[in-house]
């Protein structure tokens, strides 16, 4: 089984322990993030409740997600095109390595 760390974290206010697989580092950097994403919101609109800015932070941070993984498969997809113009290249012994 997995061992979880568990880190004491402020958002929003908010003090609370989560527990994740990864570095206690990296579960602050993502506590801060969700804070940032969340006081940016308040900062902007300051009628907002807290509970709609931690909605619309996470809305947002969603966002930037969806647009990373999309960033991301439009990398390898155009990785994938520029290594079959490559193997074109190649002489035809050499075209089936990597496949």
């Amino acid at each position: 089984m997995t061992e979880l760390n568990p880190v004491k974290v402020t958002v929003a206010g908010e003090e609370v322990t989560i527990r994740s697989e990864q570095p206690a580092e990296h579960s602050l950097s993502v506590a801060r993030h969700v804070d940032e994403s969340i006081r940016r919101i308040r900062e902007q609109s300051p009628l907002v409740d807290a509970g709609k800015a931690a909605i619309l932070a996470a809305l947002q941070i969603a966002d930037e997600l969806f647009r990373a993984r999309l960033d991301a498969d439009c990398g390898t997809e155009q990785l994938e095109q520029t290594m079959e113009e490559i193997r074109r290249m190649l002489p035809p012994a050499k075209r089936a390595i990597g496949r």
